[in-house]
């Protein structure tokens, strides 16, 4: 919040006018959002341009009409809805990014796949690797069109999920996703992994509990978690224990409006929502994972 008020004066400084200066701002998703919640708050609303120049930003927090900040020992517990006047993608930002952040975005995009598009599952194994080599900037002829069908198919896949429900009133969601637990971690963690890191640790882990219920066929288990593995994203981390499962789920519940919610896959590009996971079935999971992956 010290931030965003510095931010603020700064708006104050320059004398922006209220409706005809929007405010651009370049960069990833934490910095689009913190400019969110300022543009949303200096005179009850002033327009805001977002240029998101990382993959993470393009395919999941420049989309939509949220913002948010950091509050407590909470992820994005401050915030606001406030479209944005327009969002410029341009993947020509990704050329410079570092390997670890393309596969930190690419955890957004493969969360999607997984619960409403199959084929862009199929594009990610096909060609996850060559897209992070290439950085999605087409150096090769195959590289350019698979690098413009992923980017094209996470965009449009998640506004149609926000688009009906823009401001959240219906709170089963999937593109909750891979956040059940996975801010919790973010938040312990405090900067030793990313936020894409932490949703393909949830992932892994709800992609288990389907698995072990019976509601995901083994074969589709092993592709998801296999596809997390090809991609180099972690599945597991040492501070993931059953308290933080435990306090994580309370959190998540009330976030949800006194339901868990959880979305999980039931196929490649299905799911279904489950709000009956106990603690012990959480940790049971857990300890699946434990014996089939080595911990981060």
């Amino acid at each position: 919040m010290e931030t965003v008020l510095t931010v603020i004066a700064e708006f104050d400084r320059f004398g922006l006018d209220r409706r005809r200066e929007p405010v651009i701002s370049f960069g990833g998703g934490v910095l689009l959002d913190l400019v969110g919640v300022a543009t949303s708050m200096y005179r009850r609303g002033v327009p805001h341009v977002r240029v998101p120049t990382t993959l993470l930003g393009q395919v999941d927090a420049a989309i939509g009409a949220k913002t948010g900040i950091n509050h407590g020992a909470h992820k994005n517990r401050l915030g606001s809805f406030q479209q944005p006047a327009g969002v410029l993608l341009d993947r020509r930002f990704l050329a410079s990014l570092d390997e670890r952040h393309l596969r930190n975005g690419m955890a957004e995009i493969v969360k999607l796949a997984v619960v409403r598009d199959e084929r862009l599952f199929e594009l990610l194994e096909e060609h996850g690797e060559l897209l992070i080599e290439e950085r999605f900037q087409g150096s090769s002829p195959t590289g350019e069109r698979v690098a413009r069908q992923v980017l094209h198919r996470s965009v449009q896949g998640m506004l149609a999920e926000l688009e009906p429900n823009l401001w959240e009133r219906e709170l089963d969601r999937l593109v909750d996703f891979g956040h059940s637990v996975g801010p919790a971690l973010e938040m312990r963690a405090d900067g030793e992994l990313l936020h894409g890191e932490t949703v393909a640790i949830d992932i892994a882990l709800f992609t288990t509990v389907a698995a072990s219920r019976g509601v995901l066929d083994d074969k589709a288990g092993r592709r998801i978690l296999e596809l997390l593995h090809r991609l180099a994203l972690p599945t597991d981390h040492h501070l993931l224990d059953g308290d933080l499962l435990r306090r994580a789920m309370t959190d998540t519940v009330r976030h949800r409006d006194g339901r868990q919610r959880l979305p999980v896959p039931v196929g490649i590009g299905a799911a279904t929502f489950l709000n009956d996971v106990s603690d012990e079935e959480l940790r049971s999971a857990l300890r699946h994972r434990r014996r089939e992956a080595v911990p981060t």
